[in-house]
This record gives C-alpha cells, structure tokens and sequence, in this order.
C-alpha cells in the first residue's frame, strides 16, 4: 500500500484489491473493537508493512522511476493485469455474472479515463492563494481527499487539484507544515470513516455491481501508469518485466488459501 504514495494519482486502495484484502481490511477498520484483538492482528502487519514500505522502499522507488521508468512501470502494469482474473472471480463469487454489471465496469473505468485527463490540465486552471484558505476548507480538502484513499483507483490528486489545494499539500508535507496537515487530518479521518461505511454497505447490499466498480477504477490505473513502449533495451527489459509480473499476480490467488 506505501508503494502508491510514490505513484502519482494511483490510490492505495488499488494494491488492497490486488492482494484481496480490500473487503477485510474496510470490515476491520470498522469494526475494529468488536473483535479488537483479531482485527488489530489482521491490521498491525499491513500497518507495519506501510511503515516500512514508506521509509525503505521509497527511495528504491524513487531511484527506479527516475532511472528506468519503462521497465519499473510494466512491472507494476503486469501485476494489475495478472490479478484480474482473481478480480473477476472475485466479483462473480455471490451472483455470478450479469450483463449489467459491466455497465458498473464501464462507468467507473471512465471516471478513471477522466482523472487521467484532469492532472493534466487543472494545475494551470485552479490556483488558489494559501493566504486566503481558511482552516475549515482544509479540512473539506481532507474530507474529499479520503475519498481517494479509501475508493481504489481514484486519484486524491486530482480531488486536490480540483480544490486548489494541491501544491500547498505537498508543501506540507515538505515542510511539515501542520497548520495545513492537522485540519487536512482531521478531515481525511472522518472523511475515511464516513465513506468505508459507505463501501461497507454497498458491499453488503449489492457486492458484485460494486465489485465491478472497482475493478473498472482498478483498469483506469493502468493508464496512469503507461509510460508508453519503445523498441530499446529498456523496452525489451520492460516486456520480460510484464511477463514476470503478470505471472506473479497469477499466482497470487495459490499464495492466499483464504480467498
């Protein structure tokens, strides 16, 4: 999940996908003191794992994308793309597959399509002043921005461009500024309590028609990350790359006997 804080406009929901505990973790997060000690188990490894996927792997990261960009962005393309026969089946589990709910796939993969267009082109269209933001539209800026953290696929930078806000939150957090971090906080805490229930509720009451959502969020992500091809070392590296990844995520399914 950390590794999508050094993906520009991809949501750590998507990997929770990916790795099938997207549906756990949002029950877990809820009902956190129902049954504290099993759902704190289930939690303290991925938040570990976050932890240190932050500190460690992000300089890696970092270092990758900077120097083979191409390769690096397959790798991931290919694991998106080898887990969604996993997605598929997972969606189709309760009801199996109706035509209709490719309606569902089709709509959200547009969202997606559009998220792409909007980073584009909304940094020089919005500009707001720093001077004129007022405590509480920050934390609407939070309260929005959860929406990207908790819905796979969808991108918080775009949430934040379409506010304004965008370059004074990395700002922030360069700067460890918490006169914009601390209500953006509280905003993305209850903006992220608000809206996992609304995932958990829709989950609960049409599964497989949100499922299909997702997954289409999910394949609006491959877009992000396409660098494009070309027909170099590096473009040969980046094919055997995908082919690797995607049968990683094949494999995932074998790995995690609980699905």
């Amino acid at each position: 999940m950390a590794v999508a804080l050094f993906f520009h406009g991809i949501s750590s929901g998507v990997f929770c996908v990916i790795f099938g505990i997207y549906e756990k973790l949002v029950n877990s997060v809820l009902n956190l003191f129902q049954d504290f000690k099993k759902n704190f188990m289930f939690l303290l490894p991925i938040a570990l794992g976050g932890v240190t996927g932050v500190f460690l792997v992000g300089k890696i990261l970092n270092f990758l994308f900077a120097s083979f960009p191409m390769p690096t962005s397959f790798c991931f393309i290919g694991l998106i793309c080898g887990s969604l026969p996993i997605l598929f089946k997972q969606a189709n589990q309760k009801k199996g597959f109706r035509l209709h709910y490719s309606i569902f796939l089709l709509a959200a993969f547009g969202i997606g399509l559009l998220s792409i267009q909007l980073e584009t082109i909304l940094p020089s269209l919005i500009q707001v002043d720093s001077n004129s933001i007022s405590f509480f539209y920050f934390v609407l800026a939070g309260f929005a921005m959860s929406i990207g953290i908790v819905v796979p696929g969808v991108s918080s930078t775009v949430i934040l461009m379409c506010l304004g806000v965008y370059s004074h939150y990395l700002n922030a957090v360069a700067t460890a500024n918490l006169a914009i971090l601390f209500p953006m906080g509280i905003g993305v805490l209850l903006g992220s309590i608000l809206f996992l229930k609304i995932i958990q509720f829709l989950l609960d009451r049409y599964y497989s028609q949100t499922f299909y959502a997702i997954i289409g969020f999910v394949l609006g992500s491959i877009f992000v990350l396409y660098p494009g091809i070309e027909f170099t070392i590096q473009g040969i590296w980046s094919v055997v790359l995908f082919v690797i990844s995607f049968c990683i995520g094949l494999a995932f399914e074998k790995l995690d006997h609980s699905r």
